[in-house]
């Protein structure tokens, strides 16, 4: 039986020893991994319009979502490394390091496919530098604490994509060329393997349910805004995109992607609900078996790694 099946009282009780003991970790035993991949070799043949049938706008998507990874990642690491030293619990410590190593190859694999995309004419470079300024401004002016909730906020979204490309097959195929396929399958797969750590730095460092909540609430139609206002922008600065077919036809065939469907909008919405917690939705099956399709014996990726893994 897994967590979500119990009760919601005796959720909190399984998931609630980081609050009352000094086990601040709400899993001690996952062990997190830094991988050090490379994804250059693979992504040096993308096309123009890598996404399946060639789609625009999924290929914009996809620009999009990635032209905010590398100082998305940057503002995590800084939100949740401000508060490493009051981090007591040996376990939470070790994640935390797994979390901050993990998303460091994060941002540097997107930074390099949002060169690569540059370079066929999106507007990445652009996009990278407004993020870069937005996040370095959250950092230096709002407190601490509340960008440690934007953290755990956004964790919540990655981890919620993180899940339906690990377990639905469309969804992974609407990014087309294996190349970037690959390159965001990857990345779901670790952000599912860290998605609690700052979540538990929150908790351990006495963040309030109520400025949580209200920071995922704020943040959940904006960003939705956001990479809508971006998609759309790539779009109309893009001559190749308009001369791709029926431009409707592709935002028809986009709009069908669970991607952007009202259950992955629900999901999302679970943060709201009080004692919510990521390991709510158990995904350590999904995670298993994509750690051996990846890095098993045969595994797919094991020749993107440049080293023996942390």
């Amino acid at each position: 039986m897994s967590v979500t099946d119990l009760p919601e009282a005796v959720q909190a009780q399984s998931r609630g020893r980081a609050a009352t003991g000094s086990n601040q970790s709400s899993d001690p035993d996952r062990v997190i991994h830094t991988r050090r991949v490379s994804f250059e070799e693979s992504l040096a043949d993308l096309p123009k319009f890598f996404a399946a049938n060639g789609n625009p706008v999924s290929s914009h998507f996809a620009a999009s979502l990635s032209s905010l990874f590398p100082d998305g990642e940057d503002y995590f690491v800084r939100s949740v490394r401000h508060f490493r030293d009051r981090i007591t619990d040996p376990d939470l410590k070790r994640q935390v390091a797994g979390f901050i190593g993990q998303e460091s190859v994060h941002g540097r694999e997107h930074r390099y496919f949002n060169q690569r995309l540059d370079e066929l004419g999106y507007n990445t470079r652009f996009s990278e530098r407004m993020t870069k300024r937005e996040l370095e401004a959250h950092t230096r002016f709002a407190p601490a604490k509340a960008n440690l909730a934007a953290t755990a906020a956004l964790e919540h979204f990655t981890a919620t994509l993180a899940e339906l490309l690990l377990a639905d097959e469309d969804a992974r195929n609407m990014f087309g060329h294996d190349g970037v396929r690959h390159l965001f399958v990857w990345h779901a797969l670790e952000e599912s393997e860290h998605k609690a750590v700052a979540f538990d730095v929150y908790r351990a460092v006495g963040g309030s349910e109520r400025m949580r909540v209200w920071t995922m609430k704020f943040i959940r139609s904006g960003l939705a805004i956001s990479l809508a206002f971006m998609v759309i922008i790539g779009i109309v600065l893009d001559r190749d995109a308009r001369r791709q077919g029926s431009l409707r036809r592709h935002l028809k065939e986009f709009g069908r992607s669970p991607v952007v469907s009202k259950e992955t909008w629900r999901r999302l919405c679970e943060y709201d609900r009080p004692g919510f917690h990521p390991n709510d939705r158990d995904t350590t099956a999904l995670e298993e078996e994509w750690r051996n399709r990846f890095f098993g014996t045969e595994g797919e990726l094991n020749g993107n790694l440049l080293k023996a893994s942390a």
